[in-house]
């Protein structure tokens, strides 16, 4: 198992500020499954609008948190360093808790299947002890740009 600093991902995903949902890799078993962290801040664009006086956490930006969770699985196994995965589609999604900034969200992927680039992975998010939000992600994973 490893763990990942912010730096440290940013090395495998290509995602930047502000659209890189995670702050901290806790526990990544490559190709199989990875739990990460993501720091709810006020300071977050999206909270300009959504919603003022109310701000919470739009759900297409957990399940996107989630996805990257899933891809850091993915593209820290050898084979996939320096390509991408790219989301396919979400099934059965629900989400069962606001989330608001100063939560910290515990996302967790794991690797359900794969077939040749394509996979499904079984993810989840908790504030706490409380499951936020769980889905099933299809991924792709493709050729990504040239990156330092």
């Amino acid at each position: 198992m490893m763990t990942l600093t912010c730096d440290e991902i940013e090395k495998i995903l290509p995602h930047r500020f502000p659209f890189l949902l995670i702050d901290r890799v806790e526990e990544c078993e490559p190709g199989v499954s990875c739990t990460a962290r993501k720091c709810v801040s006020v300071q977050e664009p999206q909270f300009q609008g959504h919603f003022p006086g109310m701000h919470v956490m739009p759900g297409v930006l957990i399940l996107e948190a989630l996805a990257q969770t899933g891809a850091v699985a993915l593209l820290s196994k050898e084979e996939n360093r320096g390509k991408v995965v790219l989301f396919g589609g979400v099934k059965n999604a629900r989400f069962r808790k606001v989330v608001t900034p100063g939560d910290v969200l515990t996302l967790k992927c794991e690797i359900k299947k794969m077939r040749g680039p394509l996979g499904i992975g079984t993810c989840t998010a908790y504030v706490g002890d409380e499951l936020a939000c769980d889905a099933e992600l299809s991924f792709a994973i493709t050729e990504g740009p040239d990156r330092d």
